[in-house]
């Protein structure tokens, strides 16, 4: 009897004890994002994270996220911790390409570069990267 208690107990906290969402904003950047009106929208995508691309020095990881794209925002958030915003007030340098499957995202220049890459959920990278590249291109 004990057993089966603990066994069914083990079972009930499995989803409690499971990975959470990254895709909760905030209710303040929650209401802006949706204001601007959401292109794009992926949660829990599994991000390749580069600090200084191309450089010998250059580190890399994986790293679990969420990304909206508006037609004024890139933002890519796990939760309320922001990882990369892009918006018109953005002053780095912004690129967006495509590598196959992959989207990329780089941010700054030189040692303070950083590269976003992600492979779309829905398999459009060519959509992404046509959403993503309308938001880089607006004048700054």
């Amino acid at each position: 009897m004990r057993a089966a208690a603990a066994g069914v107990l083990f079972f009930l906290c499995i989803p409690a004890c499971g990975p959470r969402s990254t895709a909760e904003l905030p209710a303040q950047l929650e209401a802006r994002v949706t204001s601007e009106g959401v292109v794009r929208r992926a949660a829990d995508l599994t991000f390749r994270y580069t600090e200084a691309p191309g450089r010998r020095s250059a580190r890399w990881e994986d790293r679990q996220a969420s990304i909206v794209v508006t037609p004024m925002t890139i933002l890519i958030h796990k939760n309320a911790k922001i990882g990369l915003e892009i918006t018109p007030r953005t002053r780095r340098d912004v690129a967006i390409e495509r590598d196959g499957s992959r989207v990329r995202l780089r941010a700054g220049r030189g040692r303070s570069e950083e590269l976003w890459s992600f492979v779309p959920p829905d398999g459009d990278a060519a959509g992404w990267t046509k959403d993503l590249r309308a938001v880089t291109r607006r004048d700054r």
